[in-house]
C-alpha cells in the first residue's frame, strides 16, 4: 500500500464497483437533457419481482466496466416513463433492488436508472411483446480511504473523517460536496473519474487533501499522511499534580488566531504540527504556556499555576 501526503494513491483490482449518474441511450449516446427526481422523491424500492401481469418481460443487469462480471447485489433499479408528468418530473413506473432484475411492462419506451452506492447510469430502452435483456455499463469503481501519521503510525478510525468533493472548483472557488463524513476504511462507490478528498484528524486543524482518481471496475485504496498529534492539557499547582477543575482553555496558533476553546479539568485535542500558545483560566487568573506539537508525538502537558499569571485583558 502506498502512502500519500497530498495526492498518492494505490489502485487495487476489484471485481465489483461503481459511481454518479452517467446516461446512455441504447446505442451508447449520452442523454444530456434528463430530469430525474431527486433521491428523496424516489419510491421505496420493492423486491425484484415481475411488476405487471402482462406485456413484455425485460431482464436488466449491470456491471462496473465492460470487462467486469455482472453485479450480483447492491443495485437499486428504477424504471421511469419517458414523458414528464404535470410536475415536470418523469413518472416512476417500477423499482427493484438486488442484482439482475426482471420487469413485466407494457410495450413501449422507458428510461432505466441503475444505482450502485453513489454510482449510477441511465439508459433508454424499448420493451417489446417478445421481451429481451439489457445490460447497463456503470463505468464506476470505488475508493477505500484511510490515513496514518509520519512513519506509518496508525490513527484510530474513530478520530478520522473524510469528505469527497468534485475535483472541479466552482466560480466561487468552492467544490461541490459529494459525500461528507465518510468513516475510515469504508468503501465509497463512485463513477469513474477524479475526486478531491479531504481528511480530518480530530476536529480542529489537522486536515489534509488530495486528488484521487477512481478507475472503472477497480477499488482505489488511498492512505493519506497527517502531520499532527494528540495533546492533553491540564492546569496543576505543581508538575505532575492533579488537574484543577473549572478551567477554561484557549489554544492559539502562531498567528495569534484561536484554534480551540474548551472548558474542563482536561483539554484533549488533536493539533496539526507547529507552535502554539496555551492559555488556562481558573478563578479569574490566566496562566500561559508555549508548546510545540510534533507529528506522531502525543503529549500530556502541565500548565503550572506557580508560573507567572497573565494579566487579564482590559475590558
Amino acid at each position: 500500500m502506498v502512502k500519500l501526503s497530498a495526492a498518492f494513491v494505490l489502485f487495487v483490482a476489484l471485481s465489483h464497483f461503481a459511481s454518479p449518474a452517467a446516461a446512455q441511450t441504447g446505442g451508447g449516446v449520452e442523454i444530456k437533457t434528463l430530469d430525474l427526481p431527486d433521491i428523496s422523491n424516489y419510491a421505496t424500492p420493492k423486491g425484484a419481482k415481475p411488476l405487471a401481469t402482462s406485456g413484455g418481460r425485460i431482464v436488466l443487469s449491470a456491471r462496473l466496466a465492460a470487462e467486469s462480471p455482472d453485479l450480483q447485489a447492491g443495485l437499486v433499479w428504477r424504471v421511469f416513463g419517458p414523458e414528464p408528468g404535470p410536475d415536470g418530473k418523469l413518472p416512476l413506473i417500477a423499482t427493484a433492488q438486488g442484482g439482475a432484475s426482471e420487469f413485466d411492462l407494457p410495450p413501449g419506451p422507458y428510461l432505466v436508472h441503475a444505482a450502485f452506492g453513489r454510482a449510477g447510469a441511465t439508459k433508454k430502452i424499448t420493451v417489446t411483446a417478445d421481451g429481451h435483456t439489457e445490460n447497463i455499463i456503470l463505468d464506476a469503481g470505488g475508493i477505500r480511504l484511510d490515513a496514518v501519521l509520519a512513519g506509518g503510525k496508525p490513527i484510530p478510525a474513530s478520530d478520522l473523517k473524510f469528505s469527497v468533493y468534485d475535483v472541479e472548483e466552482q466560480a466561487n472557488g468552492e467544490r461541490a460536496l459529494i459525500l461528507p463524513n465518510v468513516p475510515a476504511n469504508s468503501i465509497v462507490r463512485l463513477n469513474a473519474g477524479p475526486y478531491h478528498v479531504v481528511s480530518n484528524y480530530g476536529d480542529v486543524n489537522a486536515s489534509i487533501q488530495a486528488d484521487i482518481v477512481v478507475a472503472a471496475g477497480k477499488l482505489t485504496a488511498a492512505v493519506m499522511e497527517h502531520a499532527a498529534a494528540k495533546v492533553t492539557l491540564k492546569l496543576v499547582r505543581e508538575a505532575g499534580g492533579e488537574a484543577l477543575a473549572d478551567t477554561s482553555w484557549a489554544i492559539l496558533a502562531g498567528s495569534g488566531d484561536i484554534v480551540r476553546e474548551e472548558v474542563g479539568a482536561y483539554a484533549v485535542t488533536v493539533l496539526a504540527e507547529g507552535a502554539y500558545t496555551v492559555i488556562a483560566k481558573n478563578r479569574d487568573q490566566l496562566y500561559q504556556r508555549d508548546i510545540v506539537v510534533s507529528s506522531g508525538e502525543d503529549q500530556e502537558i502541565d500548565v503550572i499555576t506557580s508560573a507567572p499569571a497573565v494579566e487579564p485583558a482590559a475590558q
